[in-house]
């Protein structure tokens, strides 16, 4: 309990827990939209406004915030091209970013800071504006989310039918690419470019062996997310290693134990 003590510690402690509540919320869309392959592009893309901050002289995170949602709309925008396949279109743009990324923070003059942080997270780097910046985007997701329930869930599983029912289908989804891409960002302290995806995707997944309302995976998503960088975080305190790859970790070791003991409960059930 001494870490608590910490202010670094601290900032890391609510930053990990403000990420569970907007990644559990905007990565359930995700899960059910089946949008994973997506939201890993739109997360090397940022790399590239990272790169540009540096060389730039300005804020890498709100740099890479920028080039992130303008990647993921420009994903979006090429996917509903006839002569473009969303995958292809994925490509370029995750390709572009970490090309113009290695660039520029090749090209920053000065001292250029440990791109490690960046790549794999470092809760050292949490600092008040990072909690502040994601503390918005939290407030502003869940009440997107809270007004917006029920369109959403219409889109999500059937965007036809969503269509029918007058729902402007584009433009709530240009605005949920535009959040994935901010939780992506605004996560990177402490997860890192390379794992970001994971926070948005493996709290979900453990969440689905229980539940398949939508409102639940939020939910449970919410809970084993903030159970998993709480402890991931004292794991990488102690192993002194990036709390980006040991967040994660824990998170994987929770949904096996999760998905073994539902196996147990279901083979003893049937016995």
């Amino acid at each position: 309990m001494e870490l608590l003590q910490y202010t670094f510690f601290q900032n890391a402690l609510i930053g990990s827990l403000l990420a569970s509540i907007a990644c559990g919320i905007i990565g359930t869309y995700i899960v059910t939209r089946r949008l994973v392959f997506i939201s890993g592009g739109i997360t090397h893309a940022s790399f590239g406004g990272v790169g540009l901050g540096l060389y730039l002289g300005i804020s890498p995170i709100l740099a890479a915030a920028a080039f992130a949602v303008f990647s993921a709309l420009g994903v979006k925008w090429l996917s509903q091209r006839k002569d473009m396949r969303e995958d292809s279109a994925i490509a370029i743009f995750w390709t572009l970013g970490m090309a113009l990324g290695v660039i520029f923070s090749f090209m920053a003059p000065g001292f250029t800071p440990d791109l490690s942080a960046y790549l794999f997270g470092n809760i050292l780097t949490v600092n008040t504006t990072d909690i502040l910046l994601l503390a918005a985007l939290t407030v502003a997701i869940a009440l997107f989310f809270l007004l917006f329930i029920h369109p959403i869930v219409f889109i999500s599983f059937d965007k036809d039918f969503a269509r029918t029912q007058g729902i402007p289908v584009n433009c709530f989804e240009y605005i949920l690419m535009a959040f994935i891409a901010l939780a992506i960002v605004f996560s990177l302290r402490m997860i890192g470019i390379v794992l970001a995806i994971s926070l948005l995707t493996i709290p979900q997944i453990t969440a689905n062996l229980f539940t398949w309302q939508f409102k639940g995976i939020i939910g449970l998503s919410i809970l084993i997310g903030c159970i998993g960088c709480i402890g991931g975080l004292f794991l990488s305190y102690y192993l002194n290693v990036p709390s980006g790859a040991s967040i994660i970790f824990f998170s994987i070791i929770i949904y096996a134990a999760c998905k073994a003991g539902k196996t147990i409960f279901v083979h003893l059930q049937r016995q």
